[in-house]
């Protein structure tokens, strides 16, 4: 049974003025804004790191052993977000999975279009590993545009012939740029944080003059044999749910193990809000059981 902060959190965000019309920069401060009141708790510890030229943090907390990793992938449509407004969210992911966690700043559009997220999240990944990171104690994850920029840098990482990460997490996981899922009509009205419009104007300025099918862009249409375990969490309430299921189909097509779990009732990016919504926590929870029985 949905619990009652869900209700209330629900009714924020649609009582909440969308993105629709807004500039990228007021977009920006707009999701800043959302993750203004989720305070740090005190015993989580941050620390700025240059990763292979890419801007970087490592976020820690006392539950974490060093040798598990978590490279994190943070969302916003590939125009917003940033360490700033996912370290919360990823601390509490520390937190349950026990291992440190690397979050980037990877470059954002329309000023810098595809490929430059891609580029920055595999160069990041290497530098990981080139600073002694073993790649069998190493998830990556990433919610929203960051889930597909999951699956994409996964796909880029297996063409270049590096080691792969031991499992990877997508959470709502964005990954068909054209809005093609029916789910982006079915549950147009119950979602409240995602919508078919402004969804379509984030991958514009993403795509810039790139083909929207292409496979690192839109990884639904890539070639994902040789990928590692892959844990896909999405709210049956979100206008992404057929973006979480088509790509849950292709890669058990393609020989992935896959674990798909639909929860009842959340709306995008639900985990965002585990300060307080208890359905939020305990999907974080569930990742990190996850994350634990992959990295040993």
């Amino acid at each position: 049974m949905a619990s009652q902060q869900l209700q209330m959190i629900v009714q924020m965000l649609r009582s909440s003025p969308g993105l629709a019309g807004l500039s990228v920069e007021e977009k920006r401060a707009a999701f800043a804004a959302l993750a203004s009141p989720f305070q740090l708790a005190e015993d989580v510890r941050y620390r700025p790191v240059d990763a292979g030229g890419v801007p970087a943090e490592w976020i820690t907390t006392p539950e974490a052993v060093d040798e598990r990793v978590i490279y994190y992938l943070h969302g916003g449509g590939y125009i917003m977000g940033s360490i700033n407004t996912h370290r919360e969210m990823i601390s509490r992911l520390s937190r349950a999975a026990g291992g440190r966690a690397l979050a980037i700043d990877y470059r954002l559009a329309p000023e810098n279009p595809f490929p430059a997220a891609v580029e920055d999240s595999t160069g990041a990944y290497r530098w990981l590993l080139s600073t002694g990171v073993d790649p069998a104690r190493l998830v990556i994850a990433g919610e929203s545009a960051g889930g597909g920029l999951t699956v994409a840098t996964l796909v880029a990482l297996r063409d270049a012939g590096d080691a792969l990460p031991t499992a990877a997490v997508c959470l709502s996981p964005w990954v068909d740029l054209e809005c093609l899922g029916e789910s982006m009509t079915t549950k147009a009205e119950v979602d409240p944080m995602a919508h078919r419009e402004d969804i379509l104007e984030l991958a514009e300025a993403y795509l810039g003059d790139t083909h929207p099918r292409t496979p690192l862009a839109a990884p639904l249409y890539a070639d994902l044999r040789g990928l590692p375990p892959l844990l896909i969490q999405v709210g049956t309430a979100e206008v992404l749910l057929d973006d979480s299921t088509r790509l849950a189909e292709r890669a058990r097509s393609a020989g992935v193990d896959v674990i798909l779990e639909p929860w009842d009732d959340m709306f995008h990016m639900w985990h965002f809000f585990a300060a307080m919504l208890p359905e939020g926590q305990q999907a974080i929870d569930r990742i990190g059981e996850f994350i634990r029985k992959h990295t040993g």
